[in-house]
């Protein structure tokens, strides 16, 4: 007889928290739910990101916690994922690329230009493979399927927060990504 359903639960809640344990030791920062379906990458550190406050506690993130929340994704259901060191310097593609793959998400949603630029480099190969251009090249706007994964960019969500057509054009972005039904 194989292990019971609550062991192998065990198991794999074990092998995800080694894996973020490992991903955080090599100064990858991330926030939030790790069992996310819905994972924000940020390439641009707000003022306080950068002395060190905690990822997308600012206005940023309170803005995409409440428009997913909007969409139908419960408060706690969204991860981050941040595209520098602890000690500011940017993640290699290859190690982005590893913590995406440790969170699993559903969605990955690039909030901005660097987070983008750093995504088309983690998955180039893949992005390579896309027959629409828009979608090889992660325009913004754009909902691509990479690795088994719905990916947005929405090309500058910090900067559009400041200006209500911009804060328009973002809503109309996420609305592409709503929650996805439950797979059982």
């Amino acid at each position: 007889m194989g292990p019971s359903r609550e062991e192998r639960r065990a198991r794999y809640v074990a092998k995800a928290k080694a894996e973020l344990e490992g991903l955080t030791a090599r100064g990858v920062q991330m926030a939030g739910n790790a069992f996310s379906p819905i994972l924000l990458v940020k390439g641009e550190p707000s003022n306080e990101e950068r002395s060190g406050g905690k990822l997308l506690a600012g206005e940023d993130g309170t803005a995409l916690r409440a428009a997913l929340q909007a969409l139908g994704y419960a408060p706690e259901d969204w991860a981050a994922l941040a595209t520098w060191h602890e000690g500011g310097e940017s993640l290699e593609a290859d190690l982005l690329r590893e913590a995406v793959c440790a969170l699993d998400p559903a969605t990955l949603v690039a909030c901005d230009e660097a987070a983008t630029e750093l995504v088309r480099e983690a998955y180039a190969d893949d992005l390579a493979s896309l027959e629409s251009f828009e979608e090889a090249m992660l325009a913004d706007g754009v909902v691509a399927q990479v690795a088994g994964m719905r990916v947005l960019s929405l090309g500058g969500f910090a900067a559009a927060l400041g200006d209500k057509q911009q804060k328009q054009i973002m809503w109309r972005r996420l609305k592409q990504v709503p929650p996805l039904g439950e797979p059982y």
